[in-house]
């Protein structure tokens, strides 16, 4: 795909959310940017994680030079040990991001092989045709970049996940400026994030859940459990603020948690005072008032510490009547069933929840920006092109017509992915498509790809069974030597299971000595039979297994 034109090419994240994956080529020069996973739907059988179809980048991995991440949320580097696992190229990111990175890629053997190289905003570098500069923005996630990407046809940028925080906790604002001073130069295309364009206004800032949880923590009567997405640093450290001015230990529970805080602490994103946290073992040294667990499983993840303590089943963290359980985030679609089991059984222990505080002050906020902030950047970066990314189709749309509203934009062009979008100064248009999808994984620690014919097997099983019909044959005489058994699970089939034993036989007893040594056609022969059989008596269409026993 030799061209003098600009490439645009998304492999996931356009069209679902998540999986965010998207190639920029010029000639024989490819980036990539973000490497994200999605959680499966419930329909995924046994599948826990989704990641992009990089045939594309595998056919052309040649001219792949490098990948370059926006921030450190799995739907951006999440699938990076497999993508890694086809293509030995360089990985660029923010100081933070490479440190999620970092114990990502060693968990899956992947560290001593990959060149890290950190990104710093302000300061530009060169990949191939590419000078790439990184622009601070804020998001819920430390360190966060947008990239600004000068190529041979002009200028793109790329937000990555955004809103505009004017005073976050850490005092790195929003680089307006910088984004303002592109669009003075003149942007070719922007491509911008789409997740809130269904929220009219501003997002909060990150200080507006303090003075409801300041509440919260002061009216607490006992132990107080506080739950967020553990890469969530601001978050994590509003709570050990609150909890060091309301004279509150800190405990911290749950892998990812700890990780985090970790990783906050060494690279000086949370500064925690000497004695603050103590040693999960330690709580039972505190009275219930003066103890705060900062604890992972805000999601109602079977195995995360907070379901785990929901059903007392942990440790060290006991939940008792009276104790306060903040769940800190936002509710993930699909993640409904969840959490609720978990809040349930929360409530069964006498615990006080609070998890969508709404009416009387906020306890989390978003970290994508709103309507308004999208119109600000816009009517800012001023571009030729406007590309809407990441989320469902109807937010790209939607996102479009939002940005042609502004009056700053001369043209909207919704992509999918696979879209092979090719630009140049005057002129935008989808030219080809290229292989794109997902690939489904079956373990989250391992490369096991599941094929759509397993899913659909695992479907069959759970919505319809399976029967099991064993058969006992002599090859040399094609005989019946035992009473043939017909097992039925998953389906209310138990009182034909006599009738299904009948039409076995007479499957059989209608064969030659020939075809009877013919196991293929016996097997074909009797789950033919059994399936006419159960669909007419029960409408149901399981799984048909026979198994031929050789006497």
């Amino acid at each position: 795909m030799r061209t003098q034109k600009l490439q645009i090419i998304p492999l996931g994240g356009l069209g679902e959310f998540g999986m965010n994956c998207l190639a920029v080529r010029w000639g024989d020069d490819i980036i990539v940017i973000d490497a994200g996973l999605m959680f499966p739907e419930s329909e995924l059988l046994g599948v826990d994680v989704v990641v992009p179809d990089i045939t594309y980048l595998v056919e052309n991995k040649q001219h792949v030079r490098g990948i370059i991440l926006t921030h450190g949320h799995e739907d951006h580097i999440g699938a990076l040990p497999w993508i890694l696992n086809e293509l030995k190229v360089p990985v660029y990111a923010s100081e933070f991001t490479l440190a999620y990175v970092e114990g990502k890629l060693d968990e899956h053997g992947l560290l001593d092989d990959t060149e890290l190289i950190e990104i710093r905003p302000k300061e530009k570098f060169h990949l191939g045709p590419f000078t790439i500069e990184p622009i601070h923005v804020t998001h819920s996630m430390a360190d966060s970049i947008a990239l600004a990407i000068d190529t041979p046809a002009g200028v793109i940028i790329h937000t990555g996940d955004f809103k505009i925080d004017l005073a976050p906790l850490d005092d790195k604002a929003f680089d307006l400026h910088t984004f303002a001073e592109y669009g003075k130069r003149g942007v070719l295309a922007l491509l911008q994030d789409s997740t809130n364009v269904e929220r009219p206004g501003y997002t909060p800032g990150e200080r507006a859940v303090i003075p409801r949880l300041d509440e919260v923590f002061a009216q607490a009567p006992k132990k107080l459990f506080f739950s967020c997405f553990s890469s969530s640093v601001y978050r994590i450290r509003i709570a050990m603020e609150l909890a060091r001015k309301h004279g509150r230990k800190v405990a911290v529970i749950g892998r990812s948690m700890m990780d985090s805080t970790e990783i906050a602490q060494d690279l000086g994103y949370l500064e925690v005072p000497t004695g603050l946290i103590v040693n999960p073992g330690q709580i039972n040294d505190y009275p219930p008032e003066q103890m705060m667990l900062l604890i992972s499983g805000t999601q109602g993840e079977p195995l995360s510490a907070l379901s785990r303590a929901a059903v007392d089943n942990h440790k060290h963290a006991h939940i008792d009547p009276g104790d306060t359980v903040v769940l800190s985030s936002r509710i993930i679609p699909g993640n409904e069933k969840g959490i609720y089991r978990v809040i349930d059984h929360l409530s069964r222990r006498e615990a006080n929840v609070i998890y969508d505080d709404g009416q009387h002050g906020v306890i989390h906020v978003s970290g994508h920006g709103s309507q308004e902030e999208m119109r600000l950047l816009i009517n800012l970066v001023r571009p030729k092109f406007f590309i809407p990314v990441h989320g469902d189709y109807r937010y790209l749309r939607r996102h479009a017509q939002l940005a042609m509203e502004t009056g700053a934009v001369e043209h909207t062009i919704i992509i999918e992915d696979g879209d092979v979008l090719e630009l140049s100064g005057d002129d935008a248009r989808k030219r080809d498509k290229v292989k794109a999808g997902r690939v489904l994984i079956d373990s989250g620690s391992s490369i096991d790809v599941v094929e759509d014919l397993v899913i659909r097997d695992r479907r069959i099983l759970s919505e319809d069974g399976v029967v099991l019909a064993v058969l006992a044959l002599n090859k040399r005489t094609g005989k019946v030597e035992r009473e043939p058994e017909v097992l039925m699970r998953g389906f209310g089939g138990a009182d034909i299971t006599e009738e299904a034993r009948e039409t076995v036989l007479n499957t059989l007893a209608g064969l030659n000595q020939e075809q009877k040594s013919d196991y293929g056609l016996v097997n074909e022969r009797v789950r033919v039979d059994l399936k006419r059989l159960i669909q007419k008596s029960t409408g149901r269409r399981p799984m048909i297994v026979p198994v031929i026993l050789e006497i």
